[in-house]
């Protein structure tokens, strides 16, 4: 046998077995012949939360926690934020490679003939209260998108599998910028087939009486980058929950929606509007002492520190701190800003946060610059799943057309009660 193996003794029984390893993994069913005896179930890994288990084998994004590296498909983050549009990046993350000019051309004309919704979807928006959260709004919307394209259950067809691809890229935006009319009581805007996929965004959002809306090309550039950004992030929450979702081989519509539900949470999408309402708290930069020695005391958290992958500083915060100060020459600057930066620099040279890592992650400025461009707090996990779409659906055909992944799946260990007899409700 190869020397990549692993050798495990069980001393209950004696017994010794050698397990392959591949890829620096052992197979979790390697491990089902360490048994007891023959009525033994066999041995299971047990690990809440996946914090050391991988589900599957991906070809899309890599990270280096430890080294604060992020590259799609094998291409640094920064490179792609630099020279790139969404769009582009969009292709290489669902189909592996950059395209060269007349791939680009198809691509973003599949995408831009697409953004227009079903106008009984876009009365689905009447039938939410004034004050529904913007995030509910589009989950149920893009879900109902299910029953407008119901060929979208026959996920093994390439081609009808593309065709949902090209209309939730296209469709999210739309949605997204629905909701946000809705949520401030504004008339719809359509979409330009004019425009570029982030500026027709903006122009959705933002248009009021203008006969064309034309978005700063600063503020088209930023939503460019923060989207490159956000586009996808390995088996993250929402990715896990698309896979697990579509692992039941459901239409596209449904697992998006499903992503999108684990994307609402404060400790995933709703991070960044966590940040916010920090700074909103700390008020100044004179009161962050006092924050910070409250937070070193264990009250709360500090929002936008630290991060589950990354043990350095994260890439993404490095970029998106770059592109506020092209946001704010626009906007004006965001009070919270100051705040922000100071925070940043104490925590930085804290060495209570040093020693544990703690170093700003790209909910900690993204909030900021939002807020900067006109979007309330309510959107900004709208704006994380726009471009997240794309990772989403990536990942979702890489697992539809995994052989080895079958629907999902995991198994307990039972801890209840063993067997006992019912007692009949005179007795009890």
């Amino acid at each position: 046998m190869s020397n990549e193996t692993l050798t495990i003794t069980d001393n209950r029984t004696g017994r010794v077995y050698e397990v392959p390893i591949t890829d620096g993994t052992v197979r979790a069913m390697d491990l089902r012949q360490i048994k007891v005896d023959q009525d033994d179930f066999g041995l299971m890994s047990y690990d809440p939360a996946f914090k050391n288990t991988a589900s599957t084998k991906s070809y899309i994004t890599y990270i280096d926690g430890d080294k604060g590296i992020l590259r799609y498909r094998g291409y640094p983050i920064e490179q792609l934020a630099e020279s790139c549009t969404y769009i582009e990046v969009a292709y290489l993350i669902l189909f592996g490679e950059l395209p060269n000019a007349a791939q680009l051309a198809a691509w973003e004309q599949a995408i831009i003939h697409r953004s227009l919704v079903h106008e009984n979807v876009r009365h689905l928006f009447d039938g939410f209260r004034y004050d529904a959260h913007p995030m509910g709004m589009l989950i149920s919307t893009v879900a109902a998108l299910s029953t407008f394209y119901p060929e979208a259950k026959n996920v093994t067809d390439p081609e009808v599998r593309m065709l949902q691809i090209h209309r939730l890229i296209a469709k999210m935006p739309t949605l997204a910028a629905l909701a946000y009319r809705n949520s401030m009581g504004f008339p719809v805007n359509y979409p330009d087939n004019d425009l570029s996929y982030t500026a027709n965004f903006l122009a959705m959002m933002f248009r009021m009486v203008e006969p064309k809306y034309q978005p700063n090309p600063a503020l088209v550039r930023a939503l460019d980058v923060l989207f490159i950004l956000h586009a996808d992030h390995e088996q993250n929450c929402g990715t896990n929950a698309m896979r697990s979702v579509g692992s039941s081989r459901v239409d596209p519509y449904s697992a998006v929606a499903a992503a999108a539900a684990a994307l609402y949470g404060p400790l995933h999408g709703g991070a960044n509007e966590a940040v916010l309402r920090m700074l909103n708290e700390i008020g100044s930069v004179a009161n962050i002492p006092d924050y910070v020695r409250r937070v070193k005391a264990g009250e709360f958290r500090l929002m936008g520190f630290g991060h589950r992958v990354y043990k350095n500083y994260d890439p993404r915060a490095r970029l998106i701190k770059q592109v506020a100060d092209e946001v704010f020459d626009v906007t004006g600057r965001n009070p919270m800003l100051d705040i922000a930066l100071e925070l940043e620099r104490i925590a930085l040279e804290d060495e209570y946060f040093v020693e544990r890592k703690l170093y700003p992650n790209v909910d900690f400025y993204s909030g900021i610059i939002y807020q900067a461009m006109g979007l309330p707090t309510a959107m900004f996990p709208v704006m994380f799943a726009i471009p997240r779409t794309v990772g989403w659906l990536a990942q979702w055909v890489e697992m539809v057309t995994d052989k080895e992944q079958a629907i999902a799946r995991p198994r307990q260990i039972y801890l209840g009660e063993d067997h006992r007899d019912l007692i009949p409700m005179e007795a009890r």
